[in-house]
């Protein structure tokens, strides 16, 4: 996926969890952070970043902070919305019959339902943007609901359903995510379960840019005798 006009600028502050501060072009400016995570590791004073232009003029911000350059040289995609377009865009290569976005399962909605010579598939996403030591963890902030997602998978595996979770690492250069079991612990117990329970853990690689994010390639966990997702 590829973002309209970009501009570069340097991180400032965070002023809360929609908005921060940037310096575009000697000027500070007040632009939307489109992601309510923490982004510790990434939103730190003097950060290059990078910015969409938005082209609505009913917005109070006109930019979304998209992209950030780590201390390491490391580009990564912190938009929150960009990982179901990435995923989207890969299984629109996996030859399915039926790709459904938003369905209503249990008490959630999953990301994707699919279908594919009369098997029925549901796929949830989630976004990776913390990275340690060459690893993805996930989540950076607690997520009650990232576990009952997972919970709603495991079901659905059980009632004959090909389930998974899809982490979209949003850097480039990292082949697996790990539970974040300090931030968020039944999450990292609800995977194992959900593991146990047939659901496919996929792990798509990306590459990013500073004007967007691409799937490369996918890695799998241990993979269940139930998954082809």
């Amino acid at each position: 996926m590829k973002y309209g006009k970009t501009l570069r600028a340097e991180f400032v502050e965070r002023k809360n969890r929609f908005t921060a501060t940037v310096r575009l072009g000697g000027e500070l400016v007040t632009v939307h952070v489109r992601n309510t995570g923490r982004l510790s590791n990434l939103l730190v004073r003097g950060a290059e970043v990078w910015l969409e232009v938005s082209d609505n003029p009913s917005r109070k911000t006109k930019y979304d902070l998209v992209t950030v350059r780590d201390s390491f040289g490391r580009l990564f995609n912190i938009d929150s919305t960009a990982p179901n377009k990435v995923a989207r865009e890969w299984l629109d290569g996996r030859k399915f019959d039926l790709i459904k976005p938003e369905h209503a399962y249990g008490e959630s909605r999953i990301d994707f339902y699919m279908e594919r010579d009369g098997e029925r598939f549901l796929m949830e996403v989630k976004g990776c943007t913390l990275v340690r030591g060459g690893v993805g963890y996930f989540p950076d902030a607690p997520t009650e609901r990232g576990a009952r997602h997972l919970r709603e998978l495991a079901r659905a595996a059980n009632e004959g359903y090909r389930a998974a979770v899809c982490f979209v690492i949003q850097t480039d250069g990292v082949s697996a995510v790990q539970p974040n079991a300090e931030i968020q612990p039944d999450f990292a117990s609800e995977l194992e379960r959900a593991k146990s329970a047939g659901v496919e853990v996929l792990y798509l690689r990306c590459h990013v840019e500073e004007d967007g994010i691409t799937a490369i390639t996918e890695n799998t966990s241990e993979k269940p005798e139930t998954s082809g997702i």
